[in-house]
């Protein structure tokens, strides 16, 4: 990933749903212009690289909703794992869409039929598995299946990230979780996960939620000012779980990981440790978790032009 070098204070952002992908974004020009070729070539291309494959997949999927190209691709190529991997993620993310109701159940079950169908052409695949773990959250929040689809999910790629967010993600009390019990579950995975992998990152994701939903539940009691990053001991254990060790290729969410650890050093007036952080984000802000503690794009530039600034000319 291309540095942001410190001296460029240029408030430009890029909000390109690829990012850094580069061989994404024209399978995604492709998919605008009702073509699916763009992304059968892509998937086919990347393989059994399941980080970047979950990736690629959600991107092109978000497109589908409003598209018909996986649909059209889907029955053009009724017996290829990745039209109906896909498909899958499409048809779960209308069934999110339309919510709990008869036709959110309907959707959730054709969605479910497709991903089982995509094990079946190519069983070692996650992402359908992964696209459950979602269905569960939103329709059908049975422990004993999710247990289940964690196995199956767990059995292939142990260190899954985009499975270890669906889990966490389920046990938020916003879902289907008790209070406690998401960081709990992130923090046994982060301590057991090897050292450079960005599972590390669960523990600062439970803690910017809670600190959203405190926030929602108590808007007028519950200032601004007041957050739980100052003196925070997982900031630390992100360093050197993850930071200190990652991989010198970024991961496909490098860039969602990151924000996180730098809004964490951020709110935690650790800006000068928040310097190298931004510089790999580079021009790929996110909403969240910025978004929690107020506008994500002003929070961003303040903090990553605070980071960028000589520490006796910054001020907080």
């Amino acid at each position: 990933m291309m540095a942001w070098h410190g001296h460029d204070r240029s408030t430009l952002l890029d909000q390109h749903p690829a990012r850094d992908d580069t061989a994404l974004r024209p399978a995604l020009e492709d998919a605008a212009m009702g073509r699916w070729e763009g992304a059968r070539d892509l998937l086919t291309a990347t393989g059994t690289d399941w980080d970047r494959r979950n990736f690629r997949l959600q991107v092109l999927a978000e497109a589908g909703v409003r598209l018909r190209f996986a649909d059209t691709w889907a029955r053009a190529e009724p017996r290829s794992p990745h039209a109906l991997a896909l498909l899958g993620n499409v048809q779960a993310l209308r069934a999110m869409i339309a919510g709990p109701g008869v036709t959110g159940r309907v959707l959730m079950e054709e969605a479910w039929a497709t991903c089982r169908t995509a094990l079946e052409l190519w069983p070692a695949d996650v992402a359908p598995l992964v696209v459950m773990l979602a269905l569960l959250r939103t329709h059908a929040p049975h422990r004993r299946t999710l247990s289940a689809v964690w196995g199956e999910i767990t059995a292939r790629d142990r260190w899954n990230r985009e499975a270890h967010h669906e889990v966490v993600t389920f046990l938020f009390p916003r879902y289907h979780g008790k209070q406690g019990e998401a960081m709990w579950w992130a923090e046994e995975q982060a301590s057991a996960a090897p050292q450079g992998l960005p599972i590390a990152v669960l523990p600062l994701v439970v803690t910017a939620e809670a600190h959203r939903a405190r926030l929602e539940k108590s808007r007028n009691a519950y200032g601004l000012t007041i957050h739980p990053w100052v003196e925070c001991p997982r900031i630390d254990h992100v360093l050197e779980g993850w930071w200190r060790y990652r991989a010198p290729r970024p991961h496909a969410c490098f860039a969602d990981d990151a924000n996180y650890l730098a809004h964490a050093l951020s709110f935690a007036n650790r800006h000068n440790e928040a310097l190298e952080v931004f510089d790999a984000i580079g021009p790929y802000a996110t909403q969240v978790p910025w978004s929690y503690c107020g506008q994500a794009r002003d929070l961003f530039l303040r903090h990553r032009a605070w980071a960028y600034s000589p520490p006796r000319r910054r001020r907080r």
